[in-house]
């Protein structure tokens, strides 16, 4: 690692130590790989996934790449927030881990300090990659990384309460109609829409696709598109299409409001899939629209394979057979059933639907998709980001017009 380089990566660190100490794992080992030859037999993994523990279909695929590429596998599974901070720490100590599986956001950071191997470095063939998922990880017209799967938002529909207002899915295009729908529900004495504004970035997450759907950019927060979508939200408020709770809603508790029958929308994403079919009513799914018609785009989800920069660069090679082995067709298939994600893949994607056809909304959205640190945002993206859902909050709470609270953000 050059001096440049090391610089940066100290800073990351600095940035984030504080909130190392409290932070937990599960292993079946632990440590990077410090000090370890290029033919040693034990690769490490590490990866957010605690909830998959020894024994797991995800634990034994890893076993199972292990095994392919001739090596044992060392995994640590850390809670999302711990590994960043875990994987900083590990480079500045040149004891990174061989394979490090990180949420996609995180990617340009880890870029950005200097911790993470490009696919021109390390061979990981990307070209079956869908590009807007594989946006995500480059940065400076570099890819560090390649999707595992993706997840995003939609909306789902409660097919009861549309019925009973007279209102067909079909009709549902844009906003216009999307509106319309939520005026008829509520004379029909229902509720509208639910969804998550809180001021965090879940709140951002959930706004970007109606942010990104009236045409607005990132790079430019204050601008007219991104007045209307604000003003759309603000309207369905002051309307009552949409709950005053949604200031403080969680895409959790935003759901849980959905999941009382009540009403007629819900925005949120593919990890609530196992909670619709449990809900009592049926339902349906279709992308968010964009302002004037078509889907539009949703933030992805997901996380990134990632080979961080080894002092001994002759662990490459097998690192690249692990990465190639968990991201194939058909451990993708199975991996992504398995974390309710969608395949990064045309030809995975394809085959999900095969298997379950209610899963073509979901796929066309993920299609529509776009990564919030896409454009070369990068690092910047969390500070704008911060800044959009400070402007959500005051619109939606009255303090500002959405004008004015996206011209101060």
């Amino acid at each position: 690692m050059n001096r440049s380089a090391r610089r940066r990566l100290t800073a990351a660190v600095l940035t984030v130590v504080s909130v190392t100490a409290g932070a937990t794992a599960c292993s079946s080992g632990s440590g990077g790989t410090a000090g370890k030859a290029a033919d040693s037999g034990t690769y490490t993994v590490w990866d957010p996934y605690p909830q998959f523990a020894k024994g797991s279909a995800w634990a034994e695929l890893l076993d199972d790449c292990g095994t392919e590429a001739g090596v044992k596998i060392k995994r640590t599974a850390f809670d999302t927030s711990d590994l960043t901070n875990k994987a900083l720490l590990a480079a500045q100590q040149d004891n990174s881990a061989d394979v490090l599986i990180v949420d996609n956001p995180v990617v340009s950071t880890l870029a950005e300090a200097g911790v993470l191997t490009t696919t021109d470095d390390n061979k990981i063939d990307t070209s079956a990659v869908d590009a807007n998922l594989l946006a995500a990880g480059q940065t400076d017209g570099k890819t560090y990384g390649t999707p595992v799967g993706a997840n995003t938002l939609a909306l789902y529909y409660n097919k009861e309460v549309l019925k009973a207002a007279g209102v067909d899915i079909a009709s549902v295009k844009d906003w216009a109609s999307l509106t319309a729908a939520l005026e008829k529900v509520k004379k029909a004495g229902k509720k509208g829409i639910t969804f998550s504004a809180i001021g965090t970035e879940e709140g951002s997450f959930q706004f970007l696709p109606w942010f990104w759907g009236s045409g607005a950019q990132l790079t430019d927060v204050g601008s007219a598109e991104a007045v209307s979508a604000l003003a759309l939200w603000k309207g369905w408020l002051d309307k009552g299409y949409a709950p005053n709770s949604v200031i403080n809603n969680t895409q959790t508790t935003s759901w849980q409001e959905f999941a009382t029958g009540d009403y007629a929308f819900s925005e949120n994403g593919t990890w609530q899939l196992a909670n619709a079919e449990k809900a009592g009513f049926e339902y349906g799914v279709i992308p968010v629209p964009g302002a004037s018609g078509g889907n539009a785009a949703a933030p992805t989800g997901g996380e990134f394979v990632t080979v961080p920069v080894q002092g001994e660069t002759g662990r490459y090679a097998t690192s690249q057979k692990l990465v190639t082995c968990l991201t194939s067709t058909d451990n993708l298939l199975a991996t992504d059933t398995t974390l309710s994600y969608v395949a990064p893949t045309g030809e995975v994607q394809d085959k999900q639907v095969a298997t379950d056809a209610e899963l073509k909304p979901w796929v066309d959205a993920v299609k529509a998709a776009k990564g919030r640190t896409s454009d070369d945002l990068g690092t910047k993206y969390p500070k704008i980001s911060e800044q959009l859902w400070k402007a959500v909050q005051s619109a939606l709470s009255g303090s500002q017009s959405p004008k004015d609270a996206l011209t101060a953000a």
